[in-house]
């Protein structure tokens, strides 16, 4: 990176200011020692603190120990598609957009431009002597909950409705978070909610989820075993119960799974009040001492709240804890403190230096804008409509509610921007100067008699209308204050009037229409689809989403989003949103009619695949399926490709119907052809096992698919497990 000169006197003033933060009490305490083990270290500063000291550093606003030279330091920090709430940032596609890329790659150069901005707008705060909340280096995220039900306001949190996908959707963004040093995190990731949580918001507080061990481990606690594998640093757990237990107490999870079972190094964080859930809302322990106690013999190392801090002295003086329990959650805590530096000098640290120019640059804004382009999902393209041939319209009318909706580009637990482009300044940049480009709002979200811009659009040469959703509509509760249901969604509806509208539109516009749908989950798109000539699926794209719509529409990139989610008919199709059990939910377990199954994605251009037989035919658990696929671009146009492999089980009870078991993305210009090789280990077939409460491979007759998305059987290859 290119540093000017007042940047590199900043980087000299900032160095010097973080040395001298150090105090000499601190330098000349053993646990200063750079040279130690960080597990030493830890010890040997839990040694010289007070019990009243241990428990100031138990809740997320932890107190400063000017004694020892600890400085306050605020946990709290969000970084779900960029850093978020404070100040100038990138601002990428949300975080569900992120997973229709079905790009690994992809997602950890977004998660690395993510920790890079954080640490420089760490540094820029700690040089003034700012201690602010989402200014620090601990980010809540990601979300890997299981999108189990589209009615669920915070699914655009997340990766989707696959296991398989979140974990590894989850993994790549969690190393581009934590950086590759070997001494020092970048940041430090939490994976949340653990677990079992997505929905309803409305009753999150007090909800009981009832899931049995298989779908508990199947399905919800498998991306959090992934990602605690790959090494993330902290897990947060989620507000409700799960079998009447509270997560934040829940010692059979947190205690024995995460811990003894899965081996988890980290900390462990309620969420923010989720520990004053405990015993105001569950109520199923009277008192906060008693919530307190019971937190820290769970497994809890950090409050999001204040209960830790409040009660924990009070839990010891009535020997519900040990100091020697405190002790060991404040050294989970600690450790990751000393993981990201924070006790040994500044310019040890290969993230010291990086200052503004490192926030918002030309580099971190072309990745938006390529997330954006590999996130959009074509539903429909009638007669080829798209792309849009040169010189073949000299008039735009785009319009609708959210064709100039900042909401609607950004998400939810988004950052902000100088440099948003809506679909309004993507589209006008995009076209030449001699082309006429109108705007007119449309509609809103309510009004379903009263129309704009349908004149216009009737006399230009081409329509791009903008509807769908906005973080008001569907979201976390008290965030989506438009929601009718609390946050969450009470079905697939778009909203009426932009059904209304898209007919009076159709009915008065006589050229193409381009329909642009913006929302975080599955819609009904049946509804509006008779009324488009072509439909994208946009997400909440991020800052770059207009530049992205409009390099699609005019065809310099080939639609490659795919659908991280089944789109269903009807929510009528679905058990009872409060359900748990997994059976006929997702493409994993649903077997009825779908608008669009999971994976599912158009192209401008065409792919054929080719792979040879199975070169085994039988396998043991200790083996791993390997097949090499070649794909040709046999259409006209540039392209990528997702290839999807899915996993069809011998016929027994609670399987699934089919689950993806290994996915590439692959970039092919037209005539060309390349090799995408897979691997199925096959102790990732393993199901759980309700009698003996463990993994078992079963032996039988199982069917490897290839295709391009989870409906798509293009090849079968028949294998053996014994």
């Amino acid at each position: 990176m290119k540093y000017s000169i007042g940047n590199l006197t900043f980087i000299i003033l900032l160095g010097l200011l973080l040395i001298n933060q150090q105090p000499v009490s601190a330098q000349k305490k053993s646990f200063g020692d750079a040279t130690q083990p960080i597990d030493t270290r830890v010890k040997q500063l839990v040694a010289e603190l007070t019990l009243a000291e241990k428990v100031s550093l138990l809740g997320y606003r932890s107190k400063a120990v000017p004694r020892l030279g600890i400085p306050a330091y605020n946990w709290w920090n969000e970084g779900l598609h960029g850093v978020a709430r404070a100040g100038e940032a990138t601002i990428f596609p949300q975080a569900i957009a992120l997973a229709a890329t079905f790009n690994e790659d992809l997602i950890q150069s977004v998660s690395n431009v993510i920790s890079t901005e954080a640490r420089a707008k760490y540094n820029l705060s700690v040089a003034r002597d700012r201690r602010l909340q989402y200014m620090g280096l601990t980010f809540w995220t990601p979300n890997i909950n299981i999108f189990r039900d589209p009615r669920w306001g915070r699914g655009q949190e997340t990766y989707g409705e696959d296991p398989f996908l979140t974990a590894h959707i989850g993994t790549a963004f969690v190393k581009g978070l934590q950086g590759t040093d070997p001494a020092y995190l970048k940041t430090a990731a939490a994976a949340k909610h653990f677990v079992a949580h997505s929905g309803p918001e409305a009753t999150r507080d007090y909800f009981d989820a009832i899931v049995d061990e298989k779908d508990l481990r199947e399905t919800y606690l498998y991306a959090f075993h992934a990602l605690v594998n790959s090494g993330v640093e902290s897990i947060m757990t989620a507000y409700n119960r799960v079998n009447g237990v509270p997560n934040s107490v829940n010692k059979s999870l947190v205690a024995d799974v995460l811990r003894k079972e899965w081996g988890f190094k980290g900390h462990v964080v309620t969420d923010c009040g989720a520990l004053d859930d405990v015993f105001s809302t569950h109520k199923t322990i009277p008192t906060a001492v008693q919530a307190a106690a019971a937190a820290i013999k769970a497994g809890i190392d950090l409050d999001c709240s204040s209960v830790l801090q409040n009660d924990v002295i009070k839990a010891v003086q009535q020997k519900l804890l040990t100091e020697k329990e405190v002790d060991v959650a404040l050294g989970h805590v600690l450790k990751t403190q000393f993981k990201l530096g924070f006790f040994d000098d500044a310019a040890k640290s290969p993230y010291y230096s990086y200052g503004a120019d490192s926030v918002h640059n030309t580099q971190h804004i072309d990745l938006a804008r390529k997330a954006a382009q590999q996130s959009m999902v074509l539903l429909k393209n009638s007669n080829n409509l798209l792309p849009l041939k040169e010189n073949s319209f000299s008039s735009v009318m785009v319009l609708g509610p959210n064709a100039a909706s900042l909401d609607a580009m950004v998400g939810s637990y988004h950052g902000v921007s100088s440099k948003v482009v809506n679909f309004v300044e993507g589209i006008t940049a995009a076209v030449d100067k001699s082309t006429r480009v109108e705007y007119d709002m449309g509609c809103d979200y309510r009004d379903t008699t009263h129309f704009g811009g349908i004149w216009g659009a009737g006399n230009a040469d081409l329509t791009i209308a903008v509807i769908g959703l906005s973080p008001v509509l569907e979201g976390e509760a008290g965030d989506a204050f438009l929601s009718e249901n609390g946050g969450d969604k009470k079905n697939l509806s778009l909203p009426a009037s932009e059904i209304a509208f898209m007919k009076a539109l159709r009915k008065g516009v006589k050229k193409p229409i381009i329909a642009v749908i913006t929302a975080g989950s599955d819609v009904d798109v049946a509804a509006i689809e008779p009324y488009a000539d072509a439909i994208i699926f946009a997400w909440y794209p991020g800052e770059q989403g207009g530049n992205a719509l409009a390099d699609i529409v005019l065809g310099k990139v080939s639609p490659s989003g795919h659908l991280p989610l089944t789109f269903y008919n009807s929510v009528n199709d679905l058990p009872l949103y409060t359900s748990y059990s997994m059976k006929d939910r997702t493409y994993r377990y649903f077997n009825k009619p779908v608008q669009y199954p999971f994976g599912f994605g158009l192209s401008y251009t065409s792919f054929a695949y080719e792979a040879p037989a199975l070169p085994v035919k039988s396998y043991t658990q200790k083996d791993t399926v390997s097949v090499s696929v070649n794909i040709k671009n046999t259409g006209n146009f540039d392209g990528d490709e997702v290839v999807q492999a899915y996993i069809k089980y011998p016929n027994m009870d609670r399987v699934p119907v089919k689950e993806m078991k290994a996915f590439k993305r692959i970039s092919l210009k037209k005539g060309q052809d390349g090799t995408v090789n897979l691997k199925i280990p096959l102790t990732e077939l393993q199901k759980w096992n309700l009698k003996t409460h463990s993994w078992k491979l079963y032996p039988g007759s199982y069917q490897l698919l290839l295709g391009s998305n989870s409906a798509d059987e293009r090849i079968k290859m028949p294998f053996a497990v014994h």
